[in-house]
């Protein structure tokens, strides 16, 4: 009998997201009803402003780069952002579709997060929208010692992901709508029910940012935890002292 995947292991998420990349956009955007892009915007207005006149950025786990445009606006002096991601996918999306204008301030970085070279005291701020989920609580530790790592002194983050609404009356229905209704909507008029139906099943598997935000503040960062629409979504905010 074969065995389960491990669908935490980089090359299956990377494949998934491969596979995704094409109507991700769509599907998220549909699927959420709006809230995933109000959910960024929110991320980005709640991250401290960094402390350089013209900051450079991390985008971990940046997909098809949709947090930019709210950078740039809340940031217009942004000087350039890296752009991390596994899936090529998700990049040549980026590339082809929302940002050929700004290309130019916008450098991508095809590579596993945690196992990229990226440079130390290397950002001014880290953004990372909707990755956290693809990530085991071990895997959380060792990205919470990278943000410590890569931020300069003074530098700051914000993380937000789609989470388990637990005490929220509706969350019945909300959790009916992430394990039910998304992956039929899928079938019906996407492709590859099993790739978006992931999605999900890594959402509800995370739970809530609560537990990264302990291995920020064990890493030696100032964090403040935050809730969005009653906790359907979560993330974490704050500075490396």
């Amino acid at each position: 009998m074969e065995s389960a995947p491990d669908i935490y292991d980089p090359a299956y998420v990377k494949g998934v997201f491969d596979r995704c990349s094409e109507k991700y956009i769509a599907f998220s955007y549909i699927c959420s009803l709006g809230f995933t892009e109000r959910w960024r915007k929110q991320a980005v207005l709640n991250m401290p402003i960094p402390p350089a006149d013209a900051p450079t950025g991390f985008d971990l786990m940046a997909g098809t780069g949709e947090v930019w445009p709210h950078i740039w606006k809340r940031l217009p002096q942004t000087k350039s952002i890296t752009a991390i991601d596994i899936s090529s996918g998700m990049h040549k999306r980026a590339i082809d579709r929302l940002h050929d204008y700004r290309k130019r301030t916008v450098e991508f970085i095809e590579d596993d997060v945690l196992s990229s070279k990226l440079k130390p005291d290397g950002c001014d701020f880290l953004i990372s929208t909707f990755g956290l989920k693809t990530f085991t609580p071990e895997q959380h530790k060792r990205l919470a010692d990278l943000v410590f790592r890569v931020l300069k002194s003074g530098g700051v983050f914000s993380f937000v992901e789609a989470s388990d609404p637990k005490g929220w009356w509706l969350r019945p229905l909300y959790l009916f709508h992430l394990k039910r209704i998304l992956p039929l909507i899928e079938r019906v008029f996407m492709r590859g029910a099993q790739d978006f139906a992931m999605i999900g099943t890594y959402s509800t598997n995370f739970g809530n940012a609560e537990q990264f935000a302990e291995f920020l503040r064990a890493a030696g960062l100032e964090v403040d935890f935050k809730k969005y629409f009653f906790g359907c979504a979560t993330g974490v905010v704050g500075r490396k002292p």
